[in-house]
């Protein structure tokens, strides 16, 4: 998500799709802005306040927006499958489970500049040294 308008003026009309996962408020229309025609932004976020939506920019480019609940595994991995055969990749932030509320707290302060995502494999790795302090003791 930009919100400088410089960066973001030399894609307008370039999109045919756009996932937007903010929860946050946001200028909604920037981004429909950089949806081609008969491009499509969905929603799977849910801000807490409604988001404005001037409809010019949906009519002129014929685009279109609409929303979608977080997918089931089914759905999930074929994203997955989709985005891999496709070379689609996204800038995440991996973390350790353990480092969980110092990500929280980043959130309050709005220090994050990409999406966190939970590595998994950290909680066998803490099962384990649990399990390896059990057995010292």
């Amino acid at each position: 998500m930009s919100k400088n308008a410089d960066e973001m003026t030399p894609h307008a009309g370039t999109f045919d799709f756009i996932l937007d996962a903010v929860s946050a408020d946001h200028d909604i229309n920037a981004y429909i802005n950089l949806l081609r025609r008969d491009g499509n932004l969905t929603l799977v976020g849910a801000p807490e306040k409604p988001l404005s939506v001037a409809a010019f920019g949906l009519l002129f480019g014929r685009r279109s927006l609409s929303g979608s609940p977080i997918g089931g595994l089914k759905e999930t991995q074929e994203m997955l499958d989709f985005c891999g055969a496709h070379n689609i990749t996204a800038d995440v932030e991996v973390i350790p489970m353990q480092n969980v509320n110092e990500a929280y707290n980043r959130l309050l302060k709005q220090d994050v500049k990409y999406r966190f995502s939970i590595d998994m494999a950290s909680l066998r790795s803490e099962g384990a040294r649990k399990e390896e302090a059990l057995a010292k003791a």
